[in-house]
């Protein structure tokens, strides 16, 4: 210790040279400081509890539950804390709704002791925020800034209510009369669609040409104009019609000729045929259902534009017979007076349909006289059987008689 620098003698004044005092080369400031955070570290540690101690008594004055027994074994039982928290999970997930709650209970019961607990109930409580006191009315002072009167009389405002529940009434109204509009168009296409379907054959009769097989109408001047072809036809230039004709039809039942007449044009058996005495008769539709069978439902709707002198002709046999109208008139379906022979004529031809076109009411009759070749070569008609009709032949059903008769 000789040798240390830090206890090297020097001289005591009290004892003289020959006592010899360690050395200490740190200055007094420093010795000081160092002194006085001893001292704070000595008084700071002189207080803390010993740890063993209070587990002790905390084992004593507490006794742990089996939950927290199983985790202080957990934690003593020196394992990593991933392994821990693994098993103290698989722990409380097979626990029981109850001991779950329990579990959740000790826990809240262990942290009402803790420190930061006796902390926070030592806080004094903060003062109650003071009262505003109430101010009457007329203690109140006024500010500045204050809500805007309404300086409008009772009857402005009475107006201006009145006139909002006009408009508003008004914009109510012409939505009802837009859906009025709405409901009232559908209706009337309902109708149409209803009406068409129905009568069409009343609706379409102005836009139908009777034959669509003739590219313009014939000038027909004399019967060299016209070629007979090998099937029996009707011929009428004025209005545009080359339609065959249907010889072979032997009952003059109703129902059968309207069935002939999905065909052509049909040949009343009961009366003579082109180049024989006396009158034949032919019938042909006007204006049909177009849901109807047949081609030619609208085979004479425009027969009702000839008038005396207008002709057409007749193709049989490879002939051709050429008449001049020299009479027009309506009758009543049930005058099968007409198929008889013309008075004063030798050999005629009528053509009857029915009249307005696209109904049944009436019967419009055409009759021609026959003009060529001349009627002094034709022959005697062979005797033919008596007529059993009692109605002229009509147009097909229309859709509405099919519906009725269904009904």
């Amino acid at each position: 210790m000789a040798d240390n620098p830090l206890f090297q003698s020097r001289p005591d004044p009290q004892a003289g040279d020959s006592a010899a005092q360690p050395v200490n080369p740190v200055s007094p400031d420093t010795n000081l400081a160092a002194n006085i955070i001893r001292r704070k570290l000595t008084t700071i540690y002189s207080e803390e509890p010993n740890a063993t101690k209070e587990l002790k008594e905390a084992e004593v004055i507490r006794p742990r539950s089996k939950h927290q027994q199983f985790i202080h074994e957990l934690n003593a039982s020196g394992k990593s804390l991933a392994v821990i928290q693994t098993a103290w999970h698989e722990y409380y997930i097979s626990l029981p709704d109850e001991e779950k709650h329990q579990v959740w209970q000790e826990f809240y019961d262990s942290n009402q002791n803790s420190p930061y607990q006796q902390y926070v109930k030592q806080q004094p409580e903060p003062p109650a925020k003071p009262t505003k006191p109430v101010v009457s009315e007329h203690q109140q002072p006024r500010t500045t800034q204050q809500a805007p009167i309404d300086l409008r009389s009772l009857r402005d405002i009475k107006t201006l209510i009145l006139e909002h529940i006009a408009e508003t009434t008004q914009v109510k109204a012409k939505h009802h009369l837009k859906s009025l509009i709405f409901g009232l168009s559908t209706g009337l296409l309902v109708v149409f669609i209803f009406l068409f379907s129905f009568f069409n054959e009343i609706i379409i009769t102005p836009l139908i040409q009777p034959s669509r097989t003739v590219g313009s109408t014939p000038l027909i001047v004399n019967a060299s104009s016209v070629t007979a072809s090998s099937t029996p036809e009707v011929i009428i230039p004025k209005i545009n019609v080359e339609i065959p004709v249907n010889y072979n039809q032997t009952s003059d039942n109703e129902n059968d000729i309207e069935n002939a007449l999905e065909g052509g044009v049909v040949h009343y058996p009961s009366t003579v045929l082109p180049g024989q005495n006396g009158n034949a008769a032919f019938f042909g539709h006007s204006s049909n259902n177009i849901f109807n069978p047949g081609k030619y439902k609208f085979a004479f709707v425009l027969l009702h534009e000839l008038v005396k002198g207008d002709t057409f002709y007749l193709t049989y046999l490879g002939k051709v017979y050429v008449y001049q109208v020299i009479d027009t008139r309506i009758v009543s379906p049930n005058d099968v007076a007409i198929l008889n022979d013309t008075e004063g004529q030798p050999a005629t031809a009528t053509l009857i349909t029915c009249d307005p076109p696209g109904t049944s009411i009436n019967r419009l009759a055409v009759t021609g006289e026959q003009i060529s070749p001349n009627p002094s070569n034709n022959t005697t008609a062979s005797p033919q059987a008596t007529s059993t009709a009692t109605v002229l032949a009509g147009n097909g059903p229309s859709l509405w008689a099919r519906f009725w008769k269904w009904l």
